[in-house]
């Protein structure tokens, strides 16, 4: 194996292992901020809801998933969810609204 294919795969692992250990730091901060219980988090929450999905796709990209599939996986999951009545569709509808605003995104 030539050096620069060496170089290049030392870099991905590393960078798998850093956007391994950013998306459990924003996991345990969600945690930290939800058991805090302050009335004021919701710009924290946002902000750690949203890093947690950024380092996801991140993460994905360097292990070699395509954001699209992942993009379509997640919408099967959503539907299948709707079908199977789960219960947090059930009780508040929140994954019927999920695929709503997804597909207006995409629009």
């Amino acid at each position: 194996m030539d050096e620069k294919r060496e170089v290049d795969i030392i870099k991905n692992v590393r960078t798998i292992e850093w956007l391994k250990s950013e998306l459990l730091t924003s996991v345990a901060y969600l945690y930290k901020t939800l058991s805090e219980g302050e009335d004021d988090t919701n710009k924290d929450l946002e902000d750690t809801i949203s890093n947690i999905m950024l380092l996801s796709f991140l993460l994905s990209k360097r292990l070699g998933l395509d954001y699209e599939n992942i993009s379509s996986n997640l919408e099967d999951k959503i539907r299948l969810n709707i079908l199977e009545d789960h219960k947090i569709e059930k009780w508040y509808g929140d994954l019927s609204e999920l695929l709503e605003f997804i597909k207006s995104k995409q629009e």
